[in-house]
């Protein structure tokens, strides 16, 4: 029984992979102790170098139209191995199939067997 378990969660883990169509890097702040200055910072550092993933962009129903702006809010979904531990807050650089890269910050994951889901919010924008 467990044994055929398995072998469901890594099938539906394949199918989902088999959907990923970007890679990322990703980059956690670390502390660091100065050897001079004694001083302790917090310094960015690569955790994971290209792993496959695959972003997902949903378009939320709250809709801010005006007579001169239509502001259309949405979620993004960073799908990705659920073993790589990112924390909230990580520099996530995504580049998609044709070459594109963004540059986004994580938020709060849930991790499943099969992968995680982690909210990403776009560098730049508030």
């Amino acid at each position: 029984m467990l044994e055929s378990i398995e072998k469901a969660r890594t099938k539906a883990r394949k199918a989902i992979e088999s959907l990923y169509d970007c890679t990322c890097n990703i980059s956690g702040y670390e502390d660091y102790k100065d050897p001079v200055t004694k001083a302790t910072k917090q310094v960015s550092k690569v955790k994971y170098k290209d792993q496959s993933c695959k972003v997902s962009k949903q378009s939320l129903s709250k809709n801010n139209q005006t007579d001169t702006v239509n502001q259309v809010t949405y979620e993004i979904k960073l799908f990705i191995a659920p073993e790589l531990e990112i924390k909230q807050g990580d520099i996530i650089e995504v580049t998609n199939k044709y070459g594109v890269k963004e540059i986004y910050k994580s938020g709060e994951g849930f991790p499943y067997t099969s992968h995680q889901e982690i909210i990403l919010l776009k560098e730049g924008n508030s």
